[in-house]
């Protein structure tokens, strides 16, 4: 007598990291391929629009006192103010702080390239930059993965440095669709030509009751 067929459980599931790993920095014919810095102009106009007013100001003042006209009315005020001031007061430090939060945004911005949604590709020729948007690399990776026998749904998560990829699967044995997904995903990012080919992540599991 052969045993009663298992139930479909929404825990079922099956998940690897799949064969394919990122090897590195690939390199075309045209050299290597580097991220695309932002020319992020909208803080660079704020910036420097607060440092020219601030230095038009200052250089005014100090033009007008050295031709025997009193300081602006602000400049004595703010001197006033700073010399009653004790550096341990609160306003005082929570001034600091914000100056010093502001700095440290500056910096890391003036030091990482940003457009992080910008993949760079491989570069086949010199003269040649291409980017891929990510939101496209993971549409394609997800028709991709649409086309494998088994699959219902697929989400994709298209990161710089790895892909994850959560599949409902509602018929086929878990193991063999993730295995195919592992060979599908892995020749599609492949076919992307990106300079550094992320990592692969695979999450196979059943739909829910509800969702069958």
């Amino acid at each position: 007598m052969s045993e009663p067929a298992r139930p479909v459980l929404e825990l079922d599931q099956s998940a690897s990291a799949a064969a394919y790993h990122s090897s590195g920095q690939a390199e075309g014919d045209g050299g290597r391929a580097r991220r695309f810095w932002s020319e992020r102009r909208i803080p660079a106009g704020l910036v420097a629009l607060v440092v020219l007013g601030g230095a038009g100001l200052l250089l005014y003042d100090i033009a007008a006192v050295r031709a025997d006209r009193p300081a602006m009315h602000w400049r004595r005020v703010f001197a006033a103010d700073l010399a009653k001031w004790r550096l341990d007061e609160l306003g005082v430090l929570a001034v600091a702080v914000a100056a010093m939060v502001l700095g440290v945004c500056l910096i890391v911005l003036a030091v990482t390239p940003g457009l992080r949604a910008l993949l760079p590709m491989r570069r086949d020729a010199a003269s040649v930059r291409a980017g891929l948007d990510r939101d496209a690399a993971a549409l394609v990776l997800r028709d991709r993965a649409m086309e494998i026998s088994g699959v219902q749904s697929v989400r994709v998560r298209m990161r710089r440095t790895k892909v994850s990829v959560r599949a409902l699967s509602h018929f086929r044995e878990l193991d063999d669709v993730r295995a195919d997904l592992d060979l599908a995903l892995a020749g599609g990012i492949k076919e992307l030509g990106l300079a550094r080919p992320p990592a692969l992540t695979v999450h196979v599991a059943r739909p829910s009751a509800k969702k069958r």
